[in-house]
C-alpha cells in the first residue's frame, strides 16, 4: 500500500484549535499582526475571548463598555476597544508641537494707574526677558524707573502681550485692587482667570481654563511719606496653572499665547 505525497512547496494551515491555543500566548501587536496573515486567522485573532483580558487588564474602565453598549447598538468588540485604548494613551503621552511663536515674537506692556493717574508704564521686548535658567518657567522681572509715589489704594493695573509689528494684542490683566490689598514695603499681587482657547466653556464668571495671569508689584516706602505711599521698583510677571499653582513653561505659555495672537497657525 502506497502513502500518497504531499506535493512539494505545499503546506497545510494549522487547525484553528492550535491558532487559538498559541493565540492565548500573544502579546497585543503580535495578535493584531497575525490578525493579518488570512481572513481565518483574522477571525481567529480577532476572537473576544481572546482580547477581553487584554482589555480589562490594560484598560479596565473600558471593558465594561461591550456590555452597556446602548440598545440596540451591538456589542463592542474587544479588539475595537482595546484600540480606542491604545490610541487614547498614546495622544496622552505624545510631547506637543514646539509653538510657532517664541518670546522675542513678543512685547510686554504694563500699566499702573491710581485712579485716572498713571502712575507709570513698562514696556519690554519679548527678546529682553530672561526665564529662570533653573526651570524655564513663563515668569519675568522687569524693572521700573521713574515711577510716582502712591497710596495702594485702588490702584488698577493692565497687562497687555503684543505682537511684533502690532498684528495682535492679547490682554492678559486688566483688574483692580481694593483698600487694604498691599502691606508698606512689600509686595502686592494681582491674580486674574485667563480665558480658555477658543472662548469655550465660559459662563457663570467662571473661565475653565485653569490658568491665571499673575503679577507682583515690588513696592518701597518712601521716606517721611505720610499716608503709607510707596514707590513701584519692580514688576514681575507670569502664567501659572491655578490646578497646581504652578508656573507654566515658556513652550506652553508660548502655545497658549498663539491661540489668541496666531490663530491661523493653530
Amino acid at each position: 500500500m502506497s502513502m500518497r505525497k504531499r506535493p512539494s512547496g505545499t503546506s497545510q494551515p494549522p487547525p484553528w484549535e492550535v491558532l487559538v491555543l498559541v493565540a492565548t500566548h500573544l502579546d497585543p501587536k503580535t495578535l493584531a499582526l497575525s490578525s493579518c496573515v488570512s481572513k481565518s486567522w483574522s477571525v481567529s485573532m480577532s476572537s473576544d475571548h481572546l482580547w477581553e483580558p487584554i482589555v480589562s487588564t490594560h484598560f479596565p474602565s473600558l471593558s465594561s463598555l461591550q456590555y452597556r453598549s446602548p440598545s440596540p447598538s451591538p456589542a463592542v468588540p474587544f479588539r475595537r476597544l482595546y484600540t480606542l485604548g491604545r490610541a487614547s494613551a498614546d495622544r496622552r503621552l505624545r510631547k506637543p508641537p514646539k509653538p510657532t511663536l517664541c518670546l522675542g515674537n513678543l512685547v510686554f506692556s504694563v500699566s499702573v494707574h491710581d485712579g485716572s493717574s498713571r502712575v507709570f508704564t513698562a514696556v519690554k521686548p519679548g527678546s529682553e526677558l530672561g526665564s529662570d535658567p533653573n526651570f524655564g518657567v513663563f515668569r519675568f522681572d522687569i524693572d521700573v524707573c521713574g515711577g510716582d509715589s502712591v497710596v495702594v489704594d485702588g490702584l488698577r493695573v493692565t497687562w497687555n502681550v503684543v505682537l511684533e509689528g502690532y498684528k495682535g494684542v492679547f490682554t492678559m490683566m486688566d483688574c483692580c485692587k481694593g483698600k487694604g490689598g498691599f502691606v508698606v514695603g512689600g509686595d502686592g499681587w494681582f491674580t486674574e482667570e485667563l480665558p480658555p482657547p477658543g472662548g469655550c466653556c465660559s459662563g457663570g464668571g467662571r473661565t475653565g481654563s485653569g490658568l491665571a495671569a499673575d503679577l507682583r508689584l515690588g513696592l518701597r516706602g518712601v521716606e517721611g511719606g505720610g499716608g503709607g505711599k510707596v514707590v513701584v521698583e519692580k514688576v514681575g510677571v507670569g502664567m501659572m496653572n491655578v490646578v497646581c499653582w504652578r508656573y507654566l513653561s515658556v513652550d506652553d505659555a508660548l502655545r497658549y499665547l498663539q491661540h489668541f495672537l496666531m490663530p491661523s497657525d493653530m
